[in-house]
């Protein structure tokens, strides 16, 4: 169970006697495609609408794509409806504290960013949420955009903003690499992202002829999900096992080229198939049809495809990075970074071990079933009154 949040709270109010909190929420990231942020962002604006000791409202930085955010946000959460252009927003909220966010969203306690970002107010507290610190670990692995990322927390921690990290791992990485103060940077673990009906017909429409099982890896082909290392992996499985085939789900990134060389170079690359980004549906039934989850990465601030694997009934195998071992405790199996051999090793454990697969299944489900979204809500209402209380001045 997640070590972060109070196993004993009650359900009802857990502030008796509080007042209503007020929080703007940004909800850019529920536009366009999924992310990871932004099914952070669904899956909190969902738990934190059930609270009703939280008044919550929910913007998006955007002009075009304003109204977009109406239809996503679940009940109990209202929306601002005043336009926010993004590019006058952002420069000006790069150079100063001007505009305040309660011109867009009336008067606010508690305004929340869900992604690194978090905009200057007159009155609100604020919080920003970041998600990890790939930027300052590896910025070898960031794309420009993301570069700027360092820049924008140290502003917010030197303007007395709170941060909020999924996971201790990524707290702990704040208070050192920003020399944060402890009381102002809060772990409250992520929620399973919930995903739809399976289609039950998607395993077989991407399997190559002739197979039978996969190995299944989610994310996007970024040098952070080191899917090379999984390519070179399954190439000691293959040989023996003419059923099985690799199945990498995700869109493309700015580690396609690594991706495609290790595929090229595979003596079984007609039994690796790229799906490319895939919708909810499709998703869901990969996952739920997945002999193994692989995560093979070299660095994670929580990992949502895992816990969202054990929740199906799929074991996984991921590494020694960043949170994960903090997020999937004993309930996978652990190799270390950058050793295809291990992660061979472990997969074939699961592939060819009934007795270890069905142990696997049993404690995955047991562990995802402390992260929800619920438990969620309670962490974050804490922060928004602590962050609330030192505003004030309490």
């Amino acid at each position: 169970m997640p070590s972060d949040q109070a196993s004993d709270a009650r359900a009802g109010d857990p502030h008796p006697g509080g007042r209503v909190l007020r929080v703007a929420v940004d909800a850019t990231p529920l536009l366009g495609r999924p992310t990871g942020v932004g099914a952070f962002c669904a899956g909190a604006l969902w738990g934190l609408g059930g609270r009703g000791t939280l008044s919550v409202s929910a913007f998006a930085v955007s002009w075009r794509r304003r109204r977009g955010i109406a239809p996503l946000v679940p009940p109990g959460v209202g929306v601002v409806g005043r336009p926010m252009p993004a590019r006058p927003l952002h420069w000006a909220w790069g150079r100063g504290r001007l505009p305040p966010l309660e011109w867009f969203t009336g008067p606010a306690d508690v305004v929340h960013g869900t992604n690194f970002v978090v905009p200057p107010a007159r009155r609100a507290a604020r919080v920003a949420t970041v998600h990890d610190l790939t930027t300052v670990r590896f910025p070898e692995l960031c794309d420009a955009p993301t570069l700027a990322y360092p820049g924008l927390i140290r502003r917010a921690l030197r303007s007395g903003a709170f941060v909020h990290t999924p996971s201790a791992f990524v707290a702990a990485e704040v208070v050192e690499a920003f020399g944060a103060d402890p009381d102002r940077v809060r772990a409250v673990h992520s929620g399973v992202p919930a995903l739809p009906a399976p289609d039950t017909g998607a395993p077989a429409r991407h399997l190559p002829a002739g197979t039978a099982r996969y190995v299944l890896s989610v994310g996007t082909a970024e040098p952070r999900k080191d899917l090379p290392s999984l390519v070179r992996a399954f190439d000691q499985l293959a040989a023996e096992r003419p059923d099985l085939a690799l199945v990498l789900c995700g869109p493309e990134g700015w580690g396609i080229d690594a991706l495609s060389a290790a595929v090229a170079a595979s003596p079984f690359a007609g039994r690796v198939v790229r799906t490319g980004w895939v919708d909810e549906p499709t998703l869901s039934g990969l996952l739920h049809g997945a002999a193994v989850l692989a995560y093979p990465s070299r660095y994670e601030g929580f990992g949502f495809p895992p816990l969202q694997a054990m929740a199906a009934g799929v074991p996984v195998v991921a590494t020694r990075a960043g949170s994960l071992p903090e997020v999937l405790g004993d309930a996978a199996a652990l190799v270390d970074v950058g050793d295809p051999a291990a992660l061979a090793a472990s997969l074939a454990a699961f592939l060819d071990t009934a007795g270890r697969r069905d142990a696997a299944v049993a404690a995955g489900r047991r562990r995802a079933a402390g992260f929800t979204w619920e438990r969620c809500a309670e962490g974050l209402e804490d922060l928004y009154r602590a962050a609330a209380d030192a505003r004030a001045g309490r």
